[in-house]
């Protein structure tokens, strides 16, 4: 099976993203970011009980996220096979992991008024996610218009 140059976009998308979470992750960490999310995290959960979220320490941050990273860094094969589930799975884990992520440090840095934790990397993990989020479509496009022409 020969990989067509989508194909191979979208799987160096998936790869190039899945390493931008990475150094965000690491921005975080060792920005101490769990001492700005934890308390935040309590107060939202003390307001709204409904809403489930978790308090971490450093380890299971970091243990949890290289868990979740290597399972997206596993999948590539299938990024790289232009897969159609991993074209549809790639927009919404760019749209929160990515953009909403990205955002939200560089919105609060501004409200704030100082450098939050993870402001850093969130240029990269916002450009990695409009790339995957790009060449997810534009294979998705292809394969339609591959199909529609036979």
């Amino acid at each position: 099976m020969t990989l067509t140059p989508i194909d191979r976009r979208f799987g160096f998308a998936w790869i190039g993203f899945g390493m931008a979470v990475a150094i965000h992750v690491l921005d975080e960490a060792t920005h101490d970011f769990l001492a700005f999310y934890n308390p935040n995290a309590r107060a939202i959960r003390a307001r709204f009980p409904f809403l489930p979220f978790p308090t971490f320490t450093l380890e299971s941050f970091v243990a949890a996220l290289t868990i979740a990273i290597t399972i997206f860094l596993c999948l590539s094969p299938f990024a790289f096979r232009g897969k159609r589930w991993a074209r549809i799975l790639a927009v919404p884990i760019a749209l929160l992991a990515g953009i909403a992520n990205a955002m939200g440090h560089t919105f609060s840095s501004i409200y704030y008024h100082r450098w939050m934790p993870g402001v850093y990397s969130s240029p990269l993990l916002l450009l990695a996610a409009i790339f995957l989020i790009s060449t997810a479509r534009s294979g998705r496009a292809e394969a339609t218009n591959a199909t529609a022409a036979h």
